[in-house]
């Protein structure tokens, strides 16, 4: 028999939220044929902050949010 390695669920979970929480990161194509894209930002869940402007490449907008992330972290001891 097999030895299967065993990671828990919540582990893997908490090590991609430690570092933004409560924030989280969404990127999805927008419009019909899907080559621009768009983030959104959601705390708790729930929607609280959107792009303004559609961004070329998945990873172009992914960088965006994720400092538009960072600097709602830093601003938030303020």
């Amino acid at each position: 028999m097999a030895k299967s390695r065993c990671v828990p669920h919540i582990g893997a979970m908490s090590d991609t939220q430690t570092d933004t929480y409560p924030f989280s990161l969404d990127v999805e194509p927008v419009g019909e044929s899907g080559s621009l894209f768009q983030w959104s930002i959601r705390k708790h869940g729930k929607l609280h902050q959107r792009s303004d402007r559609k961004h070329p490449t998945e990873a172009k907008a992914r960088s965006h949010g994720e400092a538009e992330i960072e600097r709602l972290i830093r601003d938030r001891g303020r």
